[in-house]
This record gives structure tokens, sequence and C-alpha cells, in this order.
């Protein structure tokens, strides 16, 4: 599996997280983020018991691909 780190949060205080990937042989993305465990939020969501939800900061949006105007791990 070749995971390709995009991003971490440039304000982390930490430094570690959140953190966004590229996984370039399913080509599919990665996202490391605080667990949202919030009842009302998650309420609103259709949420399947084998997935979860992450939360990042909209500033990691720049983060993706798509947004910088790139096509994929070849650019």
């Amino acid at each position: 599996m070749a995971l390709r780190k995009l991003g971490k949060d440039p304000e982390s205080p930490s430094g570690g997280s959140p953190t966004i990937y590229l996984d370039d042989e399913k080509d599919t993305y990665l996202v490391q983020g605080l667990k949202v465990l919030d009842g009302e939020r998650l309420g609103q969501m259709d949420v399947p018991g084998h997935e979860s939800v992450v939360e990042i900061p909209r500033r990691m949006a720049q983060f993706f691909l798509e947004v910088k105007g790139e096509e994929g791990p070849d650019v």
C-alpha cells in the first residue's frame, strides 16, 4: 500500500493531527482527525455501523488535490 501524506494541519498545537493522506493504489483519501461523538451532529447524518466520522478544519481543504487543481499522484 502506497500512502502519500498530503498535509498536516498547519495550526495544530502538537503538529501531529489532523492529517490527510492519498492512497495511490486505491485512489482514495484517508483522513486522520478527531472522532465525532456528538449525537446531535451524528443524528443529522446517515452513518452505517461499519463507518465512522472524523472532523478536520476547513483550512485543510487546501491539501485535497482537486482543490489545488491537480489531477492525481503523478503531478
